[in-house]
């Protein structure tokens, strides 16, 4: 059996932590050892309840104390990370230990941006600024050599929203531009078709609302953080295939 298939189970793990880290971190509140609880009734969560997707399958997407509703962002999270994981693992190989301990951080940080930047409109600094770290001490202790290009792709595309956002706030925020910086720690020379995926599909979706929505739409905020993220799972899995097929194909091998 493939080796990457065992990252499944351990992405529906984690996909449950994200959902705890997502739900707390924004609100200040100890994501450490603290018991999950019903937002609804305070009741303490049993172990046997919080089993990533079988719980709430189990329990018909209700409390089991106060019948409250259970969300279905809980067990979609859980599926999602385990299917990032998986095809991470799958895409960039178990060989090189390195680039796949990068590849899965950073799953979890863009699945934990997204929930934040959906239901809040914010991307923590708390999260960007441990990524950032995360991603530098792994760099440094398993490929010392990327390192600069890693801080370079950083700077730039950082940068480059930064002043984008300073020229025009209502369109990305400073959070947009933070997370291009960490996601450039990452992904390397990546960061420039994850930035270019993460633009189109904020545009494609813009612009259908537009279309549909009227005026109505045309005031109405979209979180830019989600499709950057979606840009970084792009970067990531096919990333390096887009710069060698780019490069080639204009500049020559």
């Amino acid at each position: 059996m493939n080796p990457a298939l065992f990252l499944f189970p351990t992405g529906l793990a984690f996909g449950s932590f994200a959902t705890v880290l997502a739900h707390r971190m924004p609100r200040h509140e100890n994501w450490v050892s603290g018991r999950s609880h019903c937002p609804g009734c305070g009741h303490e969560i049993a172990a046997y309840d919080n089993v990533p997707v079988l719980s709430w399958l189990m329990l018909r997407g209700r409390c089991r104390s106060c019948s409250a509703q259970i969300s279905a962002r809980y067990p979609l999270t859980e599926l999602a990370m385990a299917i990032l994981f998986t095809l991470t693992a799958l895409v960039l190989g178990t060989d090189d230990v390195t680039q796949l301990l990068l590849g899965l951080v950073l799953c979890l940080l863009l699945v934990v941006i997204t929930l934040t930047d959906l239901e809040q409109r914010i991307i923590p600094n708390r999260i960007l600024g441990a990524g950032a770290i995360a991603g530098l001490v792994i760099a440094i202790v398993g490929a010392p050599g990327s390192v600069p290009e890693r801080l370079v792709a950083a700077a730039v595309g950082g940068g480059a929203l930064f002043l984008i956002a300073m020229a025009y706030p209502r369109g990305l925020g400073m959070g947009d531009a933070k997370l291009v910086g960490m996601m450039g720690i990452y992904l390397g020379s990546a960061l420039a078709p994850t930035v270019l995926a993460g633009l189109l599909a904020g545009s494609v979706v813009g612009v259908t609302m537009i279309a549909h929505g009227g005026a109505e739409a045309r005031k109405r905020q979209i979180p830019f953080g989600p499709f950057l993220a979606l840009g970084g799972v792009v970067g990531l899995l096919a990333g390096d295939s887009i710069v060698h097929w780019y490069t080639t194909s204009f500049f020559g091998s």
